[in-house]
């Protein structure tokens, strides 16, 4: 039975309980608030299987190992609603049946920086020296540092951004550097420590880096309608575009690949950059594709084509 949302009373969100997490779930929590005064709005904390294990994601389900549990939670009507990092949540074709994205805010920074323990000189990627060990959780991080700079190592690390941070200062983390979203440092209030922003043009960000999202349970008509007031339409836009890519290579958290979208309000036109890697290092296939804004999954599988009709599915591997 769905509910109008003249009936809702209470209403129940699920979060990370990371000091990150909760940063962005202070945003979601105020601007909810703003708009529905009269509902009383819970936050629930909900530790994830992805922050409770430090082996490979791989190990226990990819990136939905940072979701499964909050999915739990709202199919079984103990939540309304879930926020999120869109690169931590499953695209749309791998996700768990019956959730849909419900809003999704203002897109933040994209970039990825290089991060130094606290009291290092400054440096980019290419000065520090041969054999430097660079921290990341991201095949597309380990695959860009073994194609554009084949000198440094990367090292898988795992845990919450401040805890790697704090591993990393204190010479535990098992890395000399690690590989960091800029826009995780800001929440953080911690973008001082970005050694090197890396261009975004040579370095291509995460699948929906910078987009915080609010999923829902597909039949609850009430929440979605919420929700819907709180999303940024540009934003929006530019999540479909990127996951239709992912979708059309069949890709996940897994595959070294990624893409990003840039929309020209004013004339409406989206352009999608998307590439594939090669996890041992070599050329990366890349595609660039424009279209409307107003059909972004289109624009968004027209790029993933590309790549594949260009020999990506060699890099991909065997395909589901």
């Amino acid at each position: 039975m769905t509910r109008s949302t003249t009936a809702v009373r209470r209403f129940r969100m699920g979060s990370r309980p990371s000091p990150m997490a909760m940063e962005q779930t202070g945003r979601v929590e105020s601007a909810f608030r703003t708009l529905h005064p009269h509902i009383g709005l819970e936050i629930l904390k909900i530790t994830s299987q992805g922050d409770q294990h430090r082996g490979p994601l791989a190990e226990i389900g990819g990136k939905g190992a940072f979701t499964r549990r909050a999915d739990a939670h709202l199919l079984a009507g103990r939540l309304e609603a879930t926020i999120a990092c869109a690169k931590d949540t499953p695209g749309p074709h791998d996700r768990a049946p019956g959730i849909v994205v419900g809003a999704v805010l203002p897109r933040e920074d994209v970039r990825d920086v290089l991060v130094l323990p606290a009291g290092h000189p400054p440096a980019t990627l290419a000065d520090l020296p041969p054999g430097t060990r660079i921290g990341t959780s991201a095949p597309r991080r380990a695959a860009l540092l073994k194609a554009l700079h084949p000198h440094l190592v990367p090292v898988p690390i795992r845990g919450n951004a401040d805890t790697r941070l704090k591993a990393l200062d204190a010479g535990t983390l098992g890395a000399d550097a690690m590989i960091a979203a800029l826009a995780g440092l800001h929440r953080l209030g911690l973008a001082d420590r970005a050694s090197q922003v890396l261009d975004p043009a040579v370095w291509l960000p995460a699948t929906g880096a910078g987009i915080v999202v609010i999923e829902h349970r597909t039949d609850d008509h009430a929440t979605g309608r919420l929700l819907g007031p709180l999303t940024h339409p540009a934003t929006r836009v530019l999540l479909d575009a990127e996951r239709a890519v992912l979708a059309a290579l069949h890709g996940g958290c897994l595959t070294a690949a990624s893409a990003h979208a840039a929309l020209d309000e004013a004339g409406g036109t989206l352009t999608v950059h998307a590439v594939v890697l090669d996890p041992a290092g070599g050329a990366p296939l890349r595609s660039v594709t424009t279209g409307s804004g107003a059909d972004p999954a289109r624009v968004g599988h027209a790029a993933g084509r590309q790549l594949l009709d260009n020999g990506a599915a060699r890099l991909l591997g065997p395909r589901p």
